[in-house]
């Protein structure tokens, strides 16, 4: 099992700011964060591949929304299983901060070390699933703006905005005690063509995903 544990996970800004550091074993350098980041900033050929090995410690890491989100171990983990994990907590990040962004990060931070805590234990991946981590997560999160949304008219009352998708999954917690059974549904389409300088099309796409939270009881 020792195989599959990691020793340090940390969040890093793209000026290379440690916003959230993590040391599960101890066994990795003090200064991994600051080594990982210029080697990632400074790699000789083109970016820096997503797993490389500085003084006999594994670097694995992933990009979001310009966030860098890594973790080192010194064993010989598989690295298709340490990246899924990254790519799942900056999942199960969002979902709860409802953004993820540097300064969701900072201003959640007290949130972020406790769902660390229940992620992983000594290392060892324990759950990533938002559904599971509700039951014993007890800091609200604190709201943050995801960008303003444009406003346009529209003919249905039901209607909400398209950046209520972003709201914290702990938002359903209303303050008079009632839950609100709600699902909302973002459909984003992307069209791409391309015109000849007759004005003929030659080539066109159509590119989109549905983006969805649901904060049903299931009652």
């Amino acid at each position: 099992m020792a195989c599959a544990s990691i020793s340090q996970f940390m969040i890093l800004s793209p000026r290379g700011d440690t916003i959230i550091s993590k040391d599960f074993r101890g066994d990795s350098p003090a200064n991994a964060a600051e080594s990982f980041f210029r080697k990632v900033k400074f790699w000789e050929k083109g970016d820096a591949p997503p797993v490389f090995v500085v003084d006999g410690v594994n670097y694995l890491y992933i990009r979001k929304n310009g966030l860098l989100f890594a973790c080192t171990t010194r064993f010989n983990v598989s690295p298709s299983m340490v990246i899924e994990l990254l790519n799942r907590m900056a999942k199960v990040f969002k979902d709860y901060c409802g953004v993820l962004s540097e300064e969701a990060i900072r201003k959640n931070f007290i949130l972020i070390y406790e769902l660390l805590d229940e992620i992983l234990d000594y290392g060892y991946p324990q759950g990533t699933s938002t559904e599971t981590l509700k039951n014993f997560i007890y800091n609200e999160p604190i709201m943050v703006d995801a960008g303003r949304a444009m406003r346009m008219p529209t003919m249905n009352p039901k209607t909400t905005p398209s950046m209520a998708a972003h709201k914290p999954i702990t938002y359903q917690r209303e303050r008079t005690g009632k839950q609100k059974n709600e699902i909302f549904v973002d459909i984003l389409e992307r069209l791409n063509v391309l015109f000849s300088p007759s004005g003929l099309v030659l080539n066109s796409t159509i590119d989109g995903c549905i983006q969805m939270k649901s904060y049903l009881s299931g009652r």
